[in-house]
């Protein structure tokens, strides 16, 4: 890839100076009315320079960087050669102005060090080439080569101006628009030469904490340290850009999707102190760029879902995994346990959250973040919630007709589930079928779902709220928690998130919000269900400031229904639950 101009301008530009070349060349040695050797000479010269100018034309886009110098250097003899045979001096001088197309390349294909280091040689070569011949005065030879420079200046200037709109001045890497260009001369080439083309996505885990916690100049002395970091790592051939935000762009030409994953992962490796989430994709024959770019996006997602702190490639382990999954569902496999909700002011289990667990037969236990995600992506997320809500609603039924006991059910739901036009028909369904009641389910879901009001997810909660399911904000207190949302979405219970829980003991400003949103959502008519109970301290402050339910490994760990309802017929501990 050229330094500063695009693969495409660089051939472009190529034709039109070397043809330009010839042109004038070959006019020269009309107009002088060379005969002879000299003759000869003139039109091979000429000819040579066309013969480059299609060459660049047809390979330029695949020429390595040496060959763009060598390709410089030959054109610099080519016409300090020009010079020293032509017929007359007013000749030489125009064949000496040709020296401007080096002038020009450089500017175009070159880093600043080149650009110098080309342009004294070119003008250094000319003009001695000029007062070899004897017959052109010294100041016509240096008034040239002055105007030589002027145009060097005011091309460079041109240039870099131009070359600004597709770089990002933060990192000096490209940005998208730069990015995007490279991407799609990538694949050009690639089709011709029959070469892979991968493109991978890399986003900074946490970045977001480091603006709030150290402030914007921080964050961007981070930025700037990736980008360098990853620059001096990457070969000559790649493009780094910095995408948008704390996200960056990597295309790898000549890369196989495993290559590229191990050239990312190895980037990875060099900022230990530094989380980095990655999503890799090979291109595909007939795919376009944002179709590429896409599936390296959803990568990247899988990834981050996992876990963060990972690299995935597209179509590899996830892909495999999203059919292991769907076998899964299509036998069972996928189980279904419960975790209880307490009801703080009498200790009691009032609820349970419904919650899909799955053992692969050869990795064993899968994360519920990893598998949810990879359902998401694949379009298993549909089948996945009804597989969980039908399980849960026929053990709750049958429990509650065998010993009359009452659990109240969670239930999370996916914004592709809850903007599917058949969610609400295929739940009331389930219900008819089970027996189990629209007024003892909890819809849980978190304010991304439903992001900036969705009109399809908040029409389906209004609906089936009016069916008389009760409707829970999931994960309260991280993320958007835009408290404007409480009056335009259908809400009846506040979940806070257990990383809000987690402090509420050590710091007392958080202690402080606790107890705000535990009376404003008295005010609302609205419960609040307490995520992430893990201590009995915890326990007692929720307790003090009035919170109504809990839930969290304090009270009991995900399990089997049975084996969650013979832990509750257990006369619990006072401290446990009394603290």
């Amino acid at each position: 890839m050229p330094e500063v101009a695009s693969p495409r301008a660089m051939t472009q530009t190529s034709m039109v100076l070397y043809s330009l070349a010839c042109t004038t060349g070959l006019l020269a040695m009309l107009g002088s009315g060379a005969q002879g050797s000299t003759r000869l000479a003139m039109v091979a010269l000429s000819l040579c320079a066309l013969a480059a100018g299609l060459a660049s034309l047809r390979w330029g886009t695949s020429f390595p960087r040496p060959a763009l110098h060598a390709s410089v250097v030959a054109a610099t003899a080519v016409a300090v050669t020009a010079v020293l045979v032509s017929p007359d001096p007013t000749t030489a001088v125009v064949v000496g102005t040709l020296i401007s197309s080096v002038l020009i390349h450089s500017c175009y294909f070159f880093a600043l060090p080149g650009v110098v280091a080309h342009i004294a040689m070119a003008l250094t070569a000319v003009t001695a080439g000029l007062m070899a011949r004897g017959d052109v005065a010294m100041l016509t030879a240096l008034a040239l080569a002055a105007s030589l420079v002027g145009l060097a200046v005011v091309t460079r200037s041109l240039v870099m101006r131009a070359s600004d709109a597709n770089r990002d001045p933060l990192t000096e890497l490209a940005n998208r628009r730069g990015f995007d260009q490279a991407v799609q001369a990538a694949m050009r080439a690639g089709g011709r030469a029959d070469a892979p083309v991968s493109t991978a996505l890399l986003d900074l885990d946490h970045f977001k904490s480091v603006n709030d916690s150290q402030g914007h100049d921080a964050g961007d002395r981070l930025l700037r340290q990736v980008a360098d970091t990853w620059r001096d790592a990457l070969p000559p051939s790649t493009v780094l850009a910095r995408h948008g935000g704390d996200e960056f762009a990597l295309l790898l030409p000549g890369h196989s999707g495993p290559a590229a994953l191990d050239v990312v992962l190895g980037l990875c490796a060099l900022l230990p102190g530094v989380g980095v989430s990655g999503g890799v994709a090979e291109h595909q024959g007939g795919e376009s760029a944002a179709q590429l770019m896409r599936r390296a996006d959803l990568a990247l997602y899988t990834a981050k879902a996992g876990g963060r702190g990972r690299c995935e490639l597209d179509g590899g382990s996830a892909a495999g995994l999203a059919a292991d999954l769907a076998v899964a569902l299509d036998t069972g496999a996928v189980a279904v346990h419960v975790q209880s909700i307490i009801d703080l002011r009498t200790g009691e289990a009032t609820g349970v959250e419904a919650l899909a667990r799955w053992t692969h037969p050869e990795r064993g236990p899968v994360s519920p973040a990893e598998f949810v995600a990879v359902a998401e992506q694949h379009d298993l997320m549909i089948r996945l919630g009804e597989h969980v809500f039908r399980t849960a609603c026929t053990q709750l039924a049958e429990l509650y007709a065998t010993t009359g006991r009452r659990l109240r059910l969670g239930v999370n739901v996916s914004g592709r589930e809850l903007c599917d036009p058949t969610y609400s028909e295929r739940v009331r369904a389930v219900l008819a079928e089970t027996g189990w009641p629209a007024t003892e389910t909890v819809l849980e879901v978190t304010e991304s779902v439903v992001e900036a009001e969705s009109s399809a997810a908040v029409a389906a909660l209004h609906e089936l709220r009016d069916l008389g399911f009760v409707v829970a904000i999931d994960d309260f207190g991280t993320g958007y928690s835009s408290l404007s949302r409480l009056d335009t979405l259908p809400v009846d219970i506040l979940k806070l998130d257990s990383s809000f829980v987690a402090t509420i003991t050590s710091s007392p400003r958080r202690a402080t919000v606790l107890r705000s949103i535990v009376g404003m959502a008295r005010v609302l008519g609205l419960d609040v269900v307490a995520e992430g109970v893990e201590t009995a301290e915890q326990d007692a402050q929720l307790r003090g400031v009035g919170c109504s339910f809990g839930q969290g490994w304090l009270f009991g760990r995900p399990a089997p229904l049975p084996d969650v309802v013979e832990l509750l017929d257990r006369p619990a501990p006072a401290p446990a639950l009394r603290a």
